[in-house]
């Protein structure tokens, strides 16, 4: 892998940059491995990562039926931030922010991991008290955030409206000021430029279409439509279509797939310093680092494997954006994308073992795919690794929708799913 530098940069500007080669190789599928991941984006990649990084498990294949990131990870808003209301989702989800902080230094590429800050806003007593109590729940597991008046949360966001006559009035903002964003792409790129330096096989254009099983029932290996690939295990972290590939196993898991959409401005000048959200009005922003801003919505009402979601949608979201930042009215929309979030009853991710003997699951996310990337990878990976669950994953078993113990994160999502 090369590294950079700054005397590689600086040589490859006279060379024209023509002698960087290829971030990751193109390998054909060996006959074997010692354990196949199912899913080239974030999840996936970085499980593969660790795998080889912190348990010396290296004889690993990435197996990705289109091409890298080009799943949700490239198909989402990019936002970090940690403040869940309950012990267990803090807990992973903290994990993860603590890992994207020393992300770009870890694998040696810049994720542009940016701690501006995430401001959620209040509108109504109701919001006010739940934030607080959000805050309060965080503080107790050492977890930053704080409450902020009208007055101070537009002084941390200047064109918020706080008028007192707007249709949803900002009576306050929870912020906690370490989450942020990071390039979707990059963090995709960087651990499959990592995990390849470590001797991780990344197969694009590989869709998984069968199991391969032992006479006893346990896994043997994959069928794919590049050849069967036999394995000691196979974890899948396959988002919005983990049902489809479980179902390959005769597995059914508690889950439901929506379209989840955003769309992005023209580009301005800075004008919107952290990222906003605002669980009544269902949207929030950032502005890139190209000044687009980058608008999300709440999940499309309906069931579906489209990575295209419903107009109606994205109207709803601009008219909530223009209430909050009136100046915004006049601004035009470049594009707009669709992801496929895998929602749990519990809206509450799942890293376990299933009923099939080595077979593993990475799935449930919802909306929080993203931010929770390096520490559901580093999770599933000890888990692929040692069969065993690690502390803060263990809460997140299938067995709790049996027991009805469950982690109900609906209200923290901060996205209406």
């Amino acid at each position: 892998m090369p590294r950079f530098s700054l005397t590689s940069l600086l040589s490859e500007a006279v060379n024209a940059h023509r002698g960087w080669g290829p971030q990751w190789r193109k390998p054909a599928p060996q006959r074997a491995y010692d354990v196949v991941v199912v899913g080239g984006g974030g999840h996936g990649l970085g499980t593969a990562y660790y795998l080889a990084r912190k348990h010396g498990i290296t004889n690993v294949a990435v197996l990705e039926k289109g091409w890298i990131g080009g799943g949700n990870s490239g198909r989402n808003t990019t936002i970090i931030r940690s403040n869940y209301l309950y012990d267990e989702s803090a807990a992973i989800y903290e994990h993860a922010l603590k890992m994207w902080e020393n992300l770009s230094q870890t694998l040696q590429y810049n994720v542009m991991y940016s701690p501006r800050g995430v401001m959620m806003l209040a509108h109504t007593q109701h919001d006010l008290q739940i934030f607080k109590r959000h805050i309060y729940a965080n503080r107790l597991n050492g977890i930053d955030n704080e409450w902020l008046t009208a007055e101070e949360a537009r002084a941390v966001c200047p064109g918020l409206d706080i008028s007192q006559g707007a249709r949803y009035p900002v009576l306050g903002a929870a912020l906690q000021r370490r989450g942020g964003t990071a390039r979707h792409d990059a963090v995709v790129w960087g651990y499959a430029r990592a995990a390849d330096a470590l001797g991780v096989d990344i197969i694009e254009n590989c869709e998984v279409t069968g199991f391969l099983r032992h006479p006893g029932g346990a896994i043997a290996g994959v069928e794919t439509t590049r050849g069967p690939i036999r394995a000691r295990r196979v974890g899948v972290a396959a988002a919005g279509h983990t049902s489809v590939v479980m179902a390959r196993a005769g597995l059914r898991l508690p889950l439901e797939s929506f379209p989840l959409q955003a769309l992005v401005s023209e580009p301005v000048k800075p004008v919107v310093p952290c990222v906003v959200m605002s669980n009544a009005v269902h949207a929030y922003l950032s502005q890139s680092d190209k000044g687009e801003l980058v608008i999300g919505a709440g999940t499309d009402q309906y069931v579906s494997y489209s990575q295209q979601g419903g107009l109606h949608i994205t109207s709803h979201t601009l008219d909530a954006i223009c209430e909050l930042f009136p100046q915004f009215r006049r601004m035009k929309m470049m594009r707009a994308w669709g992801g496929i979030v895998d929602v749990t009853p519990d809206r509450s991710p799942i890293i376990d073992r299933t009923s099939v003997e080595g077979l593993y699951v990475n799935c449930g996310w919802g909306t929080g795919g993203f931010k929770a990337t390096p520490g559901s990878a580093d999770l599933f990976a000890h888990l692929l690794a040692t069969d065993a669950a690690h502390p803060i994953s263990a809460p997140f078993t299938l067995d709790r929708f049996r027991t009805g113990r469950l982690i109900d994160e609906a209200a923290a999502a901060a996205v209406a799913h």
